[in-house]
């Protein structure tokens, strides 16, 4: 016995005093996001190592969580005394938080940021509102149309412009066991971005009226629906329980002809073919007698949740790091395609445009960043920020309302009306 102890004391790291002090004075932040495939969180952790290498005196910690359950799992977590303290973020997410209390103005950091990095604007816009700014905008996303080049060409097809040629297309490629196009209808995130999509692209851009008022309930969001609708039917019978990987998934595998997604490009080169060349993406298609080409676009970001000022201080320590340019595009290439620079030297960042990955689908991300340009998003698109906003997306009230077309059977006005009546309730609680 006595020569066993002796053994694992000798093995054992004895913590002194000075020790014990330094282990004591390290700063411990939890960072919860919403990026959960494996390889993104492999990317976030590389990034949090090469911080936490970097500035010994703080520890960062991730714990992934999913979009379906942190509207709610994140103000429990806060009332509990267990909520984190850095959180990603998307605009209509914030003011849930905010309204509880649980975010303090980081204004006058930004505004640091922004004279050295130099913002775009929109993304800073997205999170200001009532007196001040409630979360660091980190990268952008916006929807585009995927498809293969080659299948286009075969097919006689040119790429698009109009709803009336977009289905055209779709039925002449809905043949030999392959969907026209792959779309959602599940009551969930990725398909409130799907529809909107069709939104904006059919006259029906605002929800809200200048007073606050909902108008969800008119003839452009009626037309969108229906066309959405009529789009669905050329889509796998599974996709009403899609989310963003089961798009993926079946233009990966030619089962889907086209798709509207925020980018392909991790999928397609390792579970496809990965032939950058044929790989194409476009602008959305828009109704017949609009103009333009517009698409959902989110500036994602990061609250600081933490109270303590020492825990503050190391947030903002750690999200500088990750704007530096040489961090940033290593942290923007967790998914290649995905996540476009919020900040102009993070646009021309040599860590973000040298990735293997960017340097091969080059011209693809190009036009992503491209269509980005004309991005928009459900309650932030009239200059104001409305708050209900964040309830009416909490319960995607949006991809609800489809599916009471596509599996509930209702007709596009009644089941408009009823979103805009679901709106009105959530909106008074």
């Amino acid at each position: 016995m006595r020569t066993l102890l002796k053994a694992a004391l000798a093995g054992a790291t004895l913590m002194t005093p000075a020790s014990a002090a330094l282990a004591q004075d390290k700063v411990e932040l939890t960072l919860w996001h919403m990026e959960q495939p494996p390889h993104r969180v492999q990317r976030v952790q590389e990034v949090i190592d090469a911080f936490n290498a970097a500035n010994p005196d703080i520890v960062v910690k991730q714990e992934p969580q999913n979009w379906g359950e942190v509207y709610a799992k994140a103000p429990a977590a806060i009332a509990a005394g267990q909520g984190p303290d850095l959180l990603f973020a998307i605009p209509d997410f914030t003011p849930i938080l905010k309204d509880i209390g649980a975010l303090n103005s980081v204004e006058d950091f930004v505004k640091e940021l922004d004279a050295k990095h130099d913002f775009v604007d929109s993304a800073v816009e997205a999170y200001s509102y009532d007196g001040g700014v409630w979360a660091v905008p980190l990268y952008n996303m916006a929807m585009n149309l995927w498809y293969r080049k080659s299948v286009f060409q075969e097919a006689g097809i040119e790429v698009p412009e109009t709803w009336e040629e977009w289905k055209a297309a779709a039925e002449a490629l809905s043949k030999d066991g392959v969907y026209g196009i792959g779309l959602p209808a599940n009551k969930q995130l990725y398909t409130d971005q799907t529809v909107y999509s069709f939104m904006v692209n059919g006259g029906a851009t605002e929800i809200y009226n200048e007073d606050g008022s909902l108008r969800f309930d008119n003839p452009e969001t009626v037309a969108s629906y229906r066309f959405y609708a009529d789009m669905h039917k050329m889509s796998p019978a599974d996709s009403t329980s899609w989310t963003w990987g089961e798009a993926e998934a079946c233009f990966s595998s030619r089962s889907c002809a086209m798709v509207l997604q925020f980018t392909v490009i991790a999928t397609y080169d390792t579970q496809a073919e990965g032939d950058a060349a044929d790989l194409g993406v476009a602008a959305i298609p828009h109704a017949e007698g609009q103009e333009g080409h517009n698409t959902i676009s989110y500036a994602n970001a990061v609250m600081i949740l933490a109270k303590d000022e020492a825990k503050r201080e190391a947030a903002e320590k750690f999200i500088s790091f990750l704007l530096e340019p040489e961090n940033y595009g290593r942290f923007l290439n967790m998914e290649p395609g995905l996540f476009m620079p919020v900040t102009a030297d993070g646009a021309k960042a040599e860590s973000f445009w040298s990735d293997p990955m960017v340097q091969k689908y080059k011209s693809q991300i190009e036009t992503v960043i491209q269509n980005a340009a004309n991005g928009r998003l459900f309650g932030f698109t009239s200059g104001r920020t409305f708050p209900s906003i964040a309830a009416i997306s909490a319960q995607n009230i949006i991809a609800e309302t489809l599916q009471n077309m596509v599996v509930n059977g209702q007709s596009a006005e009644e089941a408009v009306a009823a979103g805009q009546a679901r709106m009105e309730e959530v909106s008074k609680q």
